[in-house]
């Protein structure tokens, strides 16, 4: 019933991705979080790891204990580096958040914008949604194509672009199944028969 409820109230986060470039939008408020998609790591003296920085601005001005990691960079596909992906995610839903005490989780639609020739692949379309869903959104959808408006972005009535590619279309026949079972019998005849001499 709670979970209902939250997400009836939940605000809509519009997450489009390039390899240089991430755009995060609140569908209510119009406010986004535009910037180029790199976190900044910084090793401690105890060799703890933390995020010191977020963005261009922070990517750019690294001291000599810190890196600058971007998850959307990759020859091939959109995504390099999950679990940046995913504090990523986060920093830019806390961002966003106009309720800083109590935050509710939101409903996410990513939307790659480009390597996406030929389709996502089901690796590609999981790692996305378990991101978003590990940085604390309560759903989240693919989407794929021509860019939403937010004017008319409906996420309930948005089509998810995550299905499966093959998909039976018919169950099991029963001749199958009998198939099966007549195996068994033999097998276990034949085993029988063989352990009695």
């Amino acid at each position: 019933m709670f979970p209902n409820l939250r997400s009836k109230f939940a605000s809509v986060m519009y997450v489009q991705i390039w390899e240089h470039r991430l755009k995060v939008t609140d569908t209510a408020t119009r406010e986004s979080f535009d910037d180029y998609p790199a976190i900044v790591i910084k090793t401690n003296d105890k060799g703890e790891k933390l995020i010191s920085g977020v963005g261009k601005e922070a990517s750019e001005k690294l001291q000599h204990n810190e890196i600058a990691i971007n998850p959307f960079s990759h020859p091939r596909v959109l995504f390099s580096d999950f679990y940046v992906g995913e504090k990523l995610l986060q920093h830019t839903f806390k961002h966003l958040s106009n309720n800083k005490v109590l935050r509710p989780r939101p409903k996410v639609i990513i939307h790659p914008m480009e390597k996406t020739e030929g389709g996502l692949t089901m690796i590609e379309k999981r790692a996305f949604k378990e991101s978003a869903i590990g940085a604390g959104a309560i759903a989240v959808k693919i989407h794929s194509g021509f860019k939403l408006r937010l004017e008319t972005m409906n996420f309930d009535e948005l089509e998810d672009d995550d299905k499966p590619t093959i998909q039976s279309s018919s169950p099991p026949s029963k001749l199958a199944s009998y198939g099966g079972f007549v195996f068994y019998i033999v097998m276990l005849t034949l085993a029988v028969w063989y352990l009695g001499k």
